[in-house]
């Protein structure tokens, strides 16, 4: 596979709007990322790096020595050059690109990717170009330069006569934990001056040992490049045909062959997504090819080699391992939670991509036997423990970037997946199984991150399928403070504040928070909190509960209360997280399709503030803002306040409803937004007031003290909304 970017290279042209950083994938092969491609909101792609399995994006497989080094040679004679465009007496910027070439060559051993430019260096900022980057799996082959030049006020001088690559015989990823056989090579162009063209040229070999000649790829042009003429080109020897899908712009520039597909383009525009568009409005200037004519082809390519790598020997010690769990534990589902608990503490995480490792798994003995494996290696071993314990349970192929949505419409290709992980069958239920997460995480009914898309591994072959969503039944988090003010208003309060994370972040918590001790817990928090809301910090408590899946923090102190001075004895305070901010109104420009739907990332937050009055004030004292229960663009948004036995209690949550709402209701709702309630969670004493406000006919709010708020039901949301 290759990314007709960049062609395999870190040749650092992202930095000029080339190969945009963004369409620079994962690793070193440059390959992009789905995610990386279709993201349209910050934080989307914005994933835990516990699972970093990347399967599928280095070419794997026994190393030779000469593929060791980078080597010189002609430029091939299937590449097809591009004329120079001239450079204008305008020209701004810091390059003018005269040439830029990306060409794709399948043939019967996978394929080649040619990547050749000649670019005007225009600002001191791009003399970075100077440094030249090449990324490589010599199981694949050698990578070739073909030229290297410097262009000066007529003088052409071969830069490869005094200056040569320096190899880095080094895993640059260790400190990853990634083991994945790839070397760089590096070479800094003497010399360079603004004003000088650099010209370069270079071929490399991205074939997968597992895949053979049959794999999938993209052609794409990224949607920021600077100025100057582009070339992408798709060619294939005479049964090489791969199928083609192109987005319409792409459609419309492409010059059809006989056995080649060119795409030129001369300044072409930025590309704007859609303004806040579903992701897969974002696949733009983009060209897929697969020699894969379905989804179950893929799903029969990779079965066998989990079948085979999860095959044990007759005296293997995982025999002993499952029938140890057996003997412990006599229910289907604790059998299959100490499985996967073995799996993941057990066998530490290691990316192992060496000797054709990046897609083919490692044996389940190998794994045990080392004590360290990838998703894959995980994944083959806790399939055989599964059946030695009689468990139903097939591997699944998903995509842990978050770039799955619109898989359905995408050509097959095993490149748009970078986890495995295990759905196995337990006592008439479906349970999703990674042997990459922490020891916490059990068996579920769903899995940790919300795929739209997976893909089955069967021996007949699976059809990608679709995991329905909802929203979230558990608020992602809750944030409890309680303010104790019952000593008076001038008096320090008694604080009280505790997360509940669930997710992602609750277990970012669980990797960062369980190897310290509550010494080293509390003197970190001492020293980074203590300020404006914290005077003194007495205690700091951490867990992880298994039960709720969540990380659980609380940070018990003292704080000064920031009471507002109203004249007259009156008393106001904003309580933390009470308040909302008006939605944005969600409208595009006039050249973008106004007719799709707009995009919401789910989410489900909830906080809880609770204060304890000063002793000498009555309830009908107080008083506070109003209460909200609204829903608008496919959010819900709910507030409720409570006063009773002597506390102050208020409650705010708000969750996604709909990822997608139809452009009409956004219209509808655009007109709504100046009536929407963006009060700040105001609480007011006036020691002359003698309103009652106990008696509202409003929700009940517990006391951040009164309930277990890690339970699955907590009051977030109307009652209406949580069944």
């Amino acid at each position: 596979m290759g990314d007709a970017c960049s062609a395999g290279a870190e040749f650092s042209l992202y930095r000029f709007g080339i190969a945009s950083k963004d369409s620079i994938g994962n690793h070193h092969l440059a390959y992009p990322r789905t995610a990386d491609i279709m993201a349209t909101t910050k934080g989307d792609d914005v994933r835990l790096a516990i699972s970093m399995c990347l399967a599928g994006l280095i070419a794997g497989g026994a190393a030779h020595a000469e593929n060791g080094e980078v080597q010189r040679g002609p430029v091939p004679a299937w590449v097809v050059t591009a004329e120079p465009m001239p450079v204008p007496a305008d020209a701004a910027g810091a390059v003018f690109i005269r040439r830029h070439e990306t060409e794709v060559r399948l043939d019967g051993r996978g394929e080649a990717v040619y990547t050749g430019y000649r670019v005007k260096i225009l600002h001191a900022s791009a003399l970075q170009l100077g440094n030249v980057s090449l990324a490589w799996n010599p199981a694949a082959g050698a990578p070739v330069v073909h030229m290297i030049r410097i262009h000066r006020e007529g003088e052409t001088i071969d830069v490869l006569q005094k200056a040569s690559f320096e190899i880095l015989r080094r895993e640059d990823q260790l400190e990853a934990a990634m083991l994945d056989g790839v070397l760089t090579a590096v070479l800094r162009i003497p010399d360079l001056r603004v004003g000088d063209e650099v010209e370069f040229g270079a071929t490399i070999r991205s074939s997968d040992p597992t895949l053979g000649k049959d794999d999938a790829g993209l052609l794409l042009l990224g949607p920021e490049p600077a100025p100057g003429r582009y070339h992408l080109r798709l060619s294939w020897e005479e049964g090489a045909k791969p199928i083609v899908q192109m987005s319409p712009d792409m459609k419309a520039a492409a010059q059809q062959g006989a056995q080649a597909i060119d795409y030129r383009f001369d300044n072409p525009p930025a590309l704007v997504p859609p303004k806040d568009a579903p992701p897969r409005y974002a696949w733009q200037r983009i060209v897929e090819y697969s020699s894969f004519a379905d989804w179950a082809g893929i799903s029969r390519r990779f079965a066998p080699l989990y079948a085979a790598a999860s095959r044990l020997d007759a005296g293997s010690p995982l025999r002993q391992e499952a029938a140890r769990i057996a003997a412990a534990h006599p229910q289907p589902t604790d059998r299959a939670r100490a499985a996967l608990k073995l799996v993941q503490q057990d066998v530490r995480y290691v990316y192992v991509g060496l000797n054709g490792g990046n897609l083919t798994p490692a044996t389940a003995e190998e794994t045990w036997q080392r004590r360290y494996g990838d998703c894959k290696g995980k994944t083959a071993l806790l399939l055989a423990l599964l059946r030695e314990l009689g468990i139903e349970a097939q591997a699944v192929l998903v995509n842990n970037g978050g770039g799955d949505d619109g898989f359905d419409a995408r050509l097959p290709s095993p490149r748009l997946f970078d986890h495995v992980l295990v759905r196995a069958q337990v006592a008439g239920k479906s349970y999703w199984l990674d042997g990459t997460l922490p020891a916490v995480v059990p068996p579920d009914e769903a899995p940790m991150l919300p795929y739209q898309w997976v893909l089955p591994l069967t021996a007949q072959g699976a059809a990608i399928e679709r995991l329905d969503w909802k929203p979230a039944a558990r608020p992602d988090e809750v944030n409890l403070f309680e303010i104790d003010a019952r000593a008076g208003f001038d008096k320090p309060a008694r604080i009280t504040s505790t997360t509940i994370k669930r997710g992602i972040e609750g277990l970012q918590q669980e990797v960062q928070f369980s190897a310290l001790t509550p010494a080293q817990l509390l003197g970190g928090f001492r020293q980074q909190a203590i300020g404006d809301t914290w005077q003194t910090i007495e205690d700091v408590q951490w867990r992880y509960d298994e039960k709720a899946q969540a990380g659980v923090l609380t940070i018990i102190g003292t704080g000064a209360v920031d009471w507002e001075d109203g004249g007259d004895g009156v008393k106001s305070l904003v309580l933390p997280g009470g308040g909302f901010s008006p939605p944005e109104k969600r409208v595009r420009a006039a050249e973008q399709n106004q007719d799709l739907p707009y995009y919401n990332k789910p989410k489900f937050g909830c906080y809880v503030t609770t204060v304890r009055l000063p002793s000498t004030t009555r309830p009908g004292q107080w008083s506070h803002k109003d209460n909200i229960d609204t829903m608008m663009f496919g959010r819900a948004y709910y507030r409720a306040f409570d006063v009773r036995d002597g506390a102050l209690r208020m409650i705010r949550g708000d969750r996604v409803e709909q990822k997608e709402v139809d452009a009409a209701s956004a219209r509808r709702d655009n007109g709504r937004i100046p009536r929407f309630d963006n009060s700040m969670a105001w609480i007011t004493y006036d020691p002359n007031g003698a309103s009652d406000i106990t008696d509202q006919g409003g929700a009940r709010v517990p006391a951040t003290y009164e309930i277990d708020w890690t339970a699955d039901t907590v009051p977030c949301l109307p009652a209406e909304l949580m069944k």
